[in-house]
């Protein structure tokens, strides 16, 4: 049994066109159609190359399709697999992002957008729930992501503290309680009899996915040279204190720097490019991750239009057309976000294969996936404080965005409706909204 390279990147391309429904949705996806449909991988590999997937800061989802790719046709396999996991959203994106600052001042595109957000709370918490489903095995592991929620949202716990205790606190329950810290299969419709996977649980690893200090350094080389050319031309072209070199540096940082995947991504991306950089405005955040919702490709393409949002606005005085500069400024943030998740895919991966099936290695990944757990349920209540109080705590109430809020939950959990649908119908409540409010004046 064998998939040749161009097989494989036939159903990335598709990958890259259908795979909406954030991280958990992508996740859910792969497994169907790797693991339960074409049996490229097994459940516990692909559960393997999960975990630490999300360990790893950056988007798990295309670091997911980047491991199985590399592992599968080597690091060419890897490399086109993930970029075409990430070229669609890209474009679709920076085609969304004109048309919001062009023609989002239009009253009922407006309340389309007032409609979503209410609806994107929604879907992250709902997301923590899927993702808790998948993880949380035991009353143990659920403590774990209790702790780590209690931990970043009283306390305000920096994520990559939460990660150190949470990796530690398996180092050793693996030790002392390992029936607690398995990796366990998850998912439904993975129980009963599969036939033998392309990649099986017993596969011995392929000479390319074996450590080599040769690789590794070929590897570290190429990826420092393509983030050291462009950034160093765009401080040449722009100078070092000018809009475009500080996107390349803030996205280096939060793509080494956040752990968790996509929705833990986000708070730090919303923490630099609101408050700090003043890039753009709270709302306008909430919109693009509404937009990245609706797109395929990674959640975290939240970034492009971040870049090309910053880009646009701040060339709108003294530029005939401002779409260009907001291009660059969505292609430097995606550049920039994601390299080093190939890098780290690329470099790592080779380690992690010599250890599948190793307890001591896999116990503090599966405490770590906990702690995300807890992580993105605190992410949805962030949302959730500002589309419920939009002027804040001592401000009024929103309390349509709360009843929209709460049948988009209602269609999640209740009914298990999709997330375009999901987002659809809120998108029609908001204009509904707008319509009535008009009316009644």
């Amino acid at each position: 049994m064998s998939v040749s390279l161009r097989e494989a990147l036939k159903f990335w391309v598709k990958l890259g066109f259908i795979s909406f429904g954030g991280p958990a949705g992508q996740i859910a996806v792969l497994h169907q159609e790797l693991v339960e449909k074409r049996r490229w991988i097994s459940e516990r590999r692909f559960l393997h190359a999960l975990n630490y997937c999300m360990l790893l800061p950056g988007p798990e989802a295309q670091q997911l399709v980047t491991y199985i790719g590399w592992l599968m046709h080597r690091t060419w396999g890897g490399i086109l697999a993930g970029t075409l996991f990430v070229l669609p959203s890209l474009f679709i994106l920076i085609g969304l992002s004109w048309v919001y600052l062009t023609f989002g001042q239009v009253p009922w595109i407006a309340a389309i957008f007032f409609g979503i957000k209410p609806a994107v709370t929604a879907i992250v918490i709902h997301a923590a729930f899927r993702i808790g489903k998948r993880t949380l095995h035991n009353q143990a592991l659920r403590w774990i992501a209790l702790i780590s929620f209690l931990a970043i949202f009283i306390f305000n716990l920096a994520f990559p503290i939460i990660v150190i205790f949470a990796a530690l606190m398996g180092f050793w329950g693996g030790k002392r309680y390992p029936e607690y810290f398995q990796q366990v299969a998850s998912h439904n419709n993975a129980s009963g009899t599969h036939a033998a996977a392309l990649i099986d649980d017993h596969t011995p690893t392929p000479d390319h996915a074996k450590f080599s200090k040769k690789r590794f350094a070929l590897h570290s080389s190429v990826v420092a040279t393509l983030w050291f050319i462009p950034f160093f031309a765009l401080v040449l072209i722009f100078s070092w204190k000018t809009l475009y070199p500080q996107i390349a540096w803030f996205f280096t940082k939060a793509a080494f720097l956040t752990f968790g995947g996509a929705y833990a991504v986000l708070p730090y991306v919303y923490q630099g490019a609101v408050d700090q950089f003043q890039w753009l405005s709270a709302g306008q955040m909430m919109d693009g991750l509404a937009l990245g919702e609706t797109t395929p490709g990674p959640l975290i393409m939240v970034v492009a239009f971040v870049g090309y949002l910053a880009g646009h606005i701040q060339h709108l005085i003294g530029n005939h057309d401002p779409f260009w500069f907001g291009v660059l400024g969505a292609c430097v943030a995606t550049w920039f976000t994601f390299l080093p998740s190939f890098f780290l895919v690329l470099v790592g991966g080779p380690l992690i294969e010599s250890t599948h099936g190793k307890l001591s290695f896999t116990a503090p990944l599966t405490t770590i996936s906990a702690a995300v757990v807890g992580v993105i349920a605190n992410l949805g209540l962030f949302f959730a404080y500002h589309v419920f109080f939009p002027h804040g705590l001592g401000g009024t109430i929103s309390w349509i965005s709360i009843a929209i809020s709460l049948l988009a939950g209602l269609a999640l959990f209740q009914f298990q409706k999709g997330v375009i649908s999901v987002l659809t119908g809120s998108a029609l409540a908001g204009l509904l909204s707008y319509l009535l409010t008009t009316l009644l004046i």
